[in-house]
């Protein structure tokens, strides 16, 4: 089988409706430039009619990442596809996705609508589209649960109302591989217009088997995947864009000669970039991006990898961009060293920023004997994820103990001027966020915090997440420290500073 697959990537639209993401533009600006960089051919930006902060990111995101096709979800509504239009106009290859449920029951108990109301709603959103935009897709939502004859109608009729694309997404990851791909069969052989139409899948996990069933679906037919980055998404997620190409690669004697523009050594960067931003870790035994996937533990897989790679690995760390420390800095390391290594990692930093990187780097140099890869990633990430800091750490002092109430006292800086607050709590990590909440002013509700080691040793780099909730809305924080303290320190007042930035931009659109 040869086909060529286009890969639509929805990392920032149904990826970011993962519980607890909330992007910031910057960040998905970053995320959006790293995905082209990747060789996604669709980035499906955002939902540009569900907020005014969703709206600014496709704009963003269309007025400045070229070289690929940008595109807004919208209801089957006017209003809807107005406003996308209104984000995607300055994009250099834009796309309005426009969707309507199909299912019987989405339709009598979501939409209250018939199925001749349904078919003539799809057909007349689909011409209010094409009026803006050549390239309209279509989306049949619940398509898997859709009766077969009515799905048929209703694709045939928008492909005849002008749309480029027809997705048949399996919404709430109900079907099995088999099924899936003989729907994507039948479409095949009864939508007598099929062949004006790239026919594309999206497929959830609630089964665990969005993959399969994208796979399943290429085979009958499908030329357009739908998937995330991790397989972020609503509920179990999405079908994982890393796991689908890999599968392909991997299985070139089974899937044949499919082509596509991913570039497989931007995997892994993508991948901890996306983990990053969004605070979601990747699980340590996720295929192909998870820290366990090229680790073996067992004596008898160990003996046979040293033997011979393929015994057990049947593709390589490198194929995904994953570094193997080919070059070790240290406090002697020059700056050139430095930025070659940060452009073998994948990272093309503006000169300032690569020289605040420099000087980070340099300063955990003289903690650490060794610096390793992961560690300038993890330096390099916490520069991305960076906000306008209203308040930036001066110093912390912490007593703890297990006889004694754990104390913090935190010094801050905010316009040149020092407050600091001192603070009780359960633990030196609790007593230290309660003392910043008193510098700032107002508390925040923690929901998660994690810690971790970026990388191995008693001097590994230390990287804390949290996540927090103010006024309903959630925010992550990020820090690195070789001390877990400090790194926790910092993760909270950069969800701190995050906060701030949300307030102040809010109270300016007010007063605009």
């Amino acid at each position: 089988m040869s086909a060529r697959i286009r890969v639509f990537d929805t990392t920032l639209r149904d990826g970011e409706q993962t519980p607890g993401v909330n992007l910031n533009i910057q960040e998905k600006l970053e995320i959006a430039r790293q995905l082209a960089k990747l060789g996604v051919d669709i980035i499906e930006a955002g939902f540009a009619v569900s907020s005014p902060g969703d709206f600014m990111a496709v704009k963003t995101v269309a007025e400045n990442v070229k070289g690929i096709t940008v595109a807004s979800l919208s209801r089957a509504v006017e209003k809807d596809i107005d406003r996308s239009w209104e984000a995607l106009q300055n994009a250099e290859s834009p796309r309005i996705h426009t969707f309507i449920a199909t299912s019987d029951i989405h339709m009598k108990y979501k939409l209250k609508m018939t199925e001749e109301e349904v078919l003539q709603r799809a057909i007349a959103m689909v011409k209010y589209a094409k009026k803006y935009c050549s390239d309209v897709e279509f989306s049949a939502e619940d398509s898997s649960r859709t009766r077969t004859e009515f799905l048929y109608r209703v694709l045939e009729a928008v492909i005849k109302a002008g749309a480029t694309v027809v997705n048949i997404p399996d919404t709430v990851g109900y079907s099995t591989p088999e099924e899936f791909g003989l729907i994507i069969k039948g479409i095949k052989e009864n939508v007598i217009n099929i062949g004006k139409a790239d026919i594309s899948v999206h497929c959830h996990n609630d089964l665990g088997l969005a993959v399969a069933n994208s796979l399943a679906a290429m085979r009958n037919g499908a030329t357009q995947l739908e998937c995330t980055i991790n397989g972020l998404g609503e509920r179990a997620g999405n079908a994982s864009l890393e796991e689908l190409i890999m599968g392909i690669e991997t299985r070139r004697d089974y899937y044949g000669s499919i082509i596509h523009n991913i570039d497989t050594k931007q995997i892994y960067r993508t991948s901890k970039l996306v983990s990053s931003l969004t605070g979601i870790y990747v699980q340590p035994n996720k295929a192909i991006v998870g820290a366990n996937a090229f680790a073996h533990e067992s004596g008898i897989h160990q003996h046979g990898v040293l033997a011979e790679k393929t015994t057990y690995e049947i593709m390589t760390p490198e194929s995904i961009g994953l570094a193997q420390n080919r070059m070790i800095l240290g406090k002697l390391s020059g700056k050139h060293a430095f930025e070659d290594r940060l452009k073998e990692l994948g990272y093309n930093l503006s000169a300032e920023d690569v020289l605040k990187a420099f000087e980070q780097f340099k300063s955990l140099a003289d903690k650490k004997k060794t610096v390793l890869d992961k560690d300038i990633e993890a330096l390099v990430e916490e520069k991305v994820s960076e906000v306008e800091e209203t308040y930036q750490l001066d110093s912390f002092q912490i007593n703890s103990g297990n006889k004694v109430i754990s104390t913090s006292t935190v010094s801050l800086f905010r316009n040149g001027k020092a407050v600091t607050e001192a603070a009780t709590g359960d633990g030196p990590v609790n007593a230290a966020f309660n003392a910043i909440e008193r510098t700032v002013g107002f508390g925040l509700e923690l929901q998660d915090y994690s810690l971790k080691g970026v990388t191995e040793g008693a001097d590994a780099l230390g990287e804390a997440t949290v996540r927090v909730m103010k006024d309903g809305k959630i925010f992550v924080g990020r820090g690195v420290s070789t001390d877990i303290i400090e790194a926790s320190v910092k993760a909270y007042l950069n969800a701190i500073n995050r906060v701030l930035d949300e307030t102040e931009k809010s109270a300016a659109k007010g007063k605009g």
